[in-house]
């Protein structure tokens, strides 16, 4: 059997906190999946023999060494499946650790959790489902699967019941940390005015899209994590059409991962902004012709702009909206 740990790290940890984590878990397994910005799957069974200790207890090690070694703080989910350790890894109290050593703990676990609980499930699944009347994991994984489908289409519908009872096929794919960059924005009080959020996001965009050029490298994909009031956490990534460094195709792609969203009246106290995936720009395609008029008039002005600010200091020039700010 799989055991599985899912590193949940703290919101304001930062890029280089990250890659600490990410070096001293391997010292406890080669087995790891960074998931930027925030998180890492480790498939430690094969380190239990080692050291003599389940996965419950090892994880306790870990979390114990990386608080006193580089003081991060990690949460971390220990079960048989990626998104049974995912969800534990958002519960697990004051111990930082949650051990769930087999079936009957995963179910005793999961079926009481609200449905937005489960780990992969979306605000709108989620509202979906309660509108037919399943408001806890346990209701989602004891339906009918054929409803679950009809409710949510086939795919979501099948997985999503298969998660809610314990099944995930998702094995730890061993990789390295893809180069990335992170900047992030704290409002001075919990925001749910829409223009001050978009405006906060840009920003993070224009900075982004600077420090990658001014690197010589694209991005070819996003992460937006955002940090609600109470504490919770929303996070959604996405691939980019194509490779860019262009403020404009980052602008265009943060909006959207906001969009996806889909809050209603959240109140947002913070916004993290990742450009992942990177690599030197002469690895991307070539420049091509967008016919339309007002983005070429932008990505001409943009070498401009980048040059004010090389010479007279970060952001002398830059979008007008960017600058409408939280007071």
């Amino acid at each position: 059997m799989s055991v599985i740990w899912h590193v949940r790290c703290r919101p304001d940890t930062s890029p280089e906190d990250y890659r600490h984590v990410l070096d001293l878990l391997a010292g406890f397994t080669p087995q790891v999946q960074p998931l930027p910005p925030l998180a890492v799957l480790a498939q430690v069974r094969g380190s239990l023999r080692l050291f003599g200790v389940d996965g419950g207890e090892l994880a306790a090690r870990f979390r114990v060494q990386a608080l006193v070694q580089t003081g991060i703080d990690t949460h971390i989910g220990v079960a048989d499946t990626w998104a049974t350790a995912a969800t534990a890894s958002a519960r697990v109290g004051r111990s930082g650790v949650l051990h769930l050593p087999d079936h009957r703990a995963v179910e005793h676990f999961l079926s009481p959790l609200p449905i937005r609980a489960l780990h992969g499930i979306g605000p709108a699944q989620a509202a979906q489902l309660q509108r037919y009347g399943l408001h806890t994991v346990g209701a989602l994984a004891a339906m009918d699967e054929t409803v679950v489908c009809r409710i949510l289409g086939g795919k979501a519908g099948r997985t999503l019941r298969a998660r809610a009872r314990g099944i995930d096929p998702r094995a730890v794919a061993v990789r390295k940390m893809p180069e990335s960059t992170t900047e992030s924005f704290a409002f001075d009080r919990d925001v749910y005015d829409p223009v001050l959020v978009r405006a906060a996001l840009l920003d993070l965009a224009v900075t982004l899209g600077d420090r990658i050029r001014s690197r010589g490298q694209i991005a070819r994909g996003l992460t937006l994590a955002v940090r609600l009031a109470g504490g919770g956490t929303a996070e959604r990534t996405q691939r980019l059409p194509q490779p860019s460094a262009h403020t404009e195709d980052l602008r265009t792609g943060t909006l959207r991962l906001l969009d996806a969203m889909a809050f209603q009246r959240a109140r947002i106290r913070r916004l993290t902004l990742t450009a992942e995936d990177l690599s030197p720009a002469d690895d991307g395609p070539g420049t091509q012709l967008s016919l339309d008029d007002a983005r070429e008039a932008r990505l001409r002005l943009e070498p401009v702009i980048d040059k004010l600010n090389a010479r007279y200091g970060h952001r002398v020039a830059g979008p007008a909206a960017a600058y409408r700010k939280a007071s």
